[in-house]
């Protein structure tokens, strides 16, 4: 069940939007990635918590993930509950991740800074050895992850540090674009939200494009980080 890097998103289609660019990247490098949804996404505007699943399985063969699991909790109602911390710890005890990649710190949609902080919460948790959960009836081994990186969605958060995704652009537009229910369709008889706009659609392009402006490359996508990042030497930093 061990993973590299376990991608938690609060609703379907966060993973693709925030990350997705930086998953596909890591998996050609020979790494293992799980996602976890926290929520179907069962209030959306558009499409349904099925339509979503469906996009979700989509999304996830597209960026080559190895798992990926819905915990089912509220959508639009997620709170730091001890409930919820245990769901997320189980998670993170039965992969294992070094790194996890959770949702923005603060943004737009309310459940997005509250996920942050329930999954920053719930892996300091699951290193804690007097909290026991169990998976099929065993008792599961207490698991830190090493880093929790937190990816950027709708507001303009400066990162920390940015990721090289320009090999990788393309994939990633082509798993967000597998949520054809949530994004810009012309022939779309359904309400229009914020990310239903054509705007939207051509953001995830400049702004991608933007950070790599600022950084030296073609494409990039940000992080901030809770743990100060050390560095053993320069041989890896793009110049």
């Amino acid at each position: 069940m061990k993973v590299d890097i376990l991608a938690i998103g609060a609703h379907p289609d966060d993973i693709e939007l925030g990350c997705g660019g930086t998953i596909a990247k890591l998996i050609s490098e020979g790494k293992n990635v799980a996602v976890l949804d926290l929520t179907r996404g069962e209030l959306g505007t558009r499409g349904t918590a099925q339509s979503r699943m469906q996009e979700a399985e989509e999304g996830g063969r597209i960026l080559g993930i190895s798992a990926r699991e819905n915990l089912d909790l509220p959508d639009g109602f997620l709170e730091n509950t001890k409930e919820y911390q245990l769901k997320i710890v189980q998670i993170i005890r039965k992969y294992q991740p070094e790194i996890v990649l959770a949702n923005a710190i603060d943004d737009r949609h309310p459940d997005h800074a509250k996920a942050s902080k329930l999954v920053s919460d719930a892996c300091f948790l699951s290193g804690l050895r007097k909290i026991e959960t169990t998976f099929q009836g065993n008792l599961q081994e207490i698991w830190r992850p090493k880093y929790i990186f937190n990816y950027i969605q709708w507001k303009e958060i400066v990162p920390d540090f940015v990721i090289d995704i320009s090999e990788f652009m393309e994939q990633k537009l082509e798993a967000c674009l597998a949520y054809k229910t949530q994004f810009y369709d012309e022939n779309s008889k359904e309400p229009m939200t914020p990310i239903a706009t054509k705007d939207f659609q051509e953001s995830l392009t400049y702004r991608a494009q933007n950070l790599g402006r600022l950084s030296g490359v073609a494409f990039a996508e940000g992080f901030t980080t809770e743990k100060l990042i050390a560095l053993k030497n320069f041989d890896r930093i793009l110049l």
